[in-house]
Formats: structure tokens, sequence, C-alpha cells
């Protein structure tokens, strides 16, 4: 495979990632626990059945492999799934995406923390950087009365920044199989939460449908085209050509449902796309 190619796999990916705001904010009746269980309902068999045609090995197989470390990732991604649907209903699309940038961040500081990963000048005045515009971004919603959701979006900030420490403590070549783990771990953190809360896992057919299809096509086969693409593509590149993502996702909820930007979270996003570009420069920088 070329760099072209890789590249416009990954531009793809985040392509098909930008419309799951889109598709969040229409279902209208099912809750963010409902939409989290058949979403992930959705997105496991297509990922079983690509693990299997992958590895030529049992799916069941390769996720025991993964071990601890794909469990605890697999509890992040929980985190990442969960805040991320709640985020896309309570507060803007483009706060929570902006939000979600954030991410590589927390990686940062967690790596460090728990790995004992070198973090350069550049990258903590990226994260410096970062924290000022989530907090202009996050100020702006405490005002406009969607402090959950922003909260949500750090969550799954942080929560997918869970899941790619682990995925380094535990030397994991192929992360799917705890993306797998991920998406049953999800489930069942939907189904009891669900039933704590008194409410009923059936909901209407075609939110069913459009929640499963989003976690099949959108979700998964993002991640399958960014695994597939980065193959060929560095990280700090890959990061960049990922931020179609947040480029694109409140485009299409302005285009089709009319939502705007406030002013907080156009100056805070982009204090936020700055350090991340900053972040994503330096560790290019540091791998050559």
């Amino acid at each position: 495979m070329t760099y072209l190619s890789g590249a416009f796999l990954i531009i793809l990916a985040g392509v098909l990632w930008s419309v799951q705001g889109l598709i969040i904010r229409l279902i209208p009746d099912a809750g963010s626990w409902a939409i989290l269980f058949w979403r992930s309902a959705g997105m496991l068999p297509v990922l079983a059945l690509w693990i299997g045609m992958a590895s030529r090995r049992n799916a069941v197989s390769e996720i025991r492999a993964v071990g601890w470390a794909g469990v605890l990732g697999g509890l992040g991604l929980v985190m990442a799934f969960s805040g991320a649907i709640y985020a896309f209903q309570a507060t803007s699309v483009a706060n929570a995406v902006l939000l979600f940038a954030a991410s590589p961040f927390f990686a940062a500081i967690l790596g460090r923390i728990l790995l004992g990963e070198w973090v350069s000048p550049l990258t903590w005045f990226a994260i410096v950087l970062a924290a000022i515009g989530i907090l202009v971004m996050v100020g702006g919603g405490l005002a406009g009365g969607a402090m959950d959701g922003n909260i949500a979006a750090l969550a799954s900030a942080l929560g997918f920044a869970i899941f790619t420490v682990t995925l380094r403590w535990g030397k994991l070549a192929n992360m799917l199989p705890a993306v797998a783990l991920g998406g049953l771990f999800s489930m069942l953190a939907g189904a009891v939460a669900l039933g704590l809360l008194g409410k009923a896992v059936l909901i209407p057919l075609p939110e069913i449908a459009i929640s499963a299809l989003m976690g099949a096509i959108t979700l998964t086969g993002g991640m399958l085209l960014y695994t597939v693409g980065s193959k060929v593509v560095s990280a700090a590149q890959a990061t960049l050509l990922s931020l179609i993502e947040v480029l694109l996702a409140p485009l299409w909820v302005w285009l089709l449902l009319g939502e705007t930007v406030s002013r907080g979270t156009l100056i805070g996003g982009a204090v936020l796309l700055v350090a991340v570009l900053l972040n994503a420069y330096g560790g290019r920088a540091q791998r050559a």
C-alpha cells in the first residue's frame, strides 16, 4: 500500500466518524445507554468477522490473547463511547468533537505518570495551550447550560486516552481485539444502566436499526480504515489527517439541522486545534 492510499483511508475514516454526532441527533427518543447498547451490538459482529479474517484464527482466541491490557483498554472505551454519546445529546456537536481532541494530551500526561514516557517541552506547551482552549469552551458551555455535555466530552477524551496508554503498556500491536472488548463491555454497561434506571433495552425498531448501523458502519468502519491506513502513515501525520472529523462534524449539523456554533466554541476550539497541530508537529519532529 502506498502512502497516498493510506492517507486516503485515514481521511475516509474521519469522514465516517464525523457523521456520528448528526446520526445521534436524529434519534429522537432513545437515551444514551440504549444507544450505547445497540451501537455496540452493531459493531461486535463486524469486528469479530474482521479479526477472524485478518488473523485466520478464532476471534475469541484473539480477544483472549490481549490479556489485562486489553481488558483495561476495553473499560477505557466504555468511558469513551458512553461519554461521546451523552455529549452529542447534551451539548453542541462542535463543542463535543473539539473537546474530544484533548485526548492526545490526556494520553501524554497518563503516559508520563504511568509509563514514565518522556514528554517534550513543545508537548507540555501544547498541553497548557489546550487547557486554556478547553477552559474557554467549557466556560461558554456553563453559560449556555451545557456543562454536563462538556464534562461528558472530556470524560470521553480521557477514556480514549486510557485505551491508548493501556495498549502501549501491554505492547499490543493489534488494537482491534481490545476494541471488541470495549464493545462487549459497553453492551453490558448499557444493559446494567438501563436496568438500574428502570428503562427497557428495547426501543423503537427504527432507532435500533440506526444505532446498530452506526456501530457497524461509521464507528467500526472508521476504525478499520484508520487501522489499515496507519500502517503506512506516521502517527503524527495520521493525527493531522483525522482532524477532518473535527472540521466536518459541526458542518453536517449546521447544514442539516441548523445548529449554530457559539463564540466560546469558536475561540476555544481554535486554540485547542492550534495545540493539537503543535503536538502533532512535535511528535513528527521527535520521530524524525
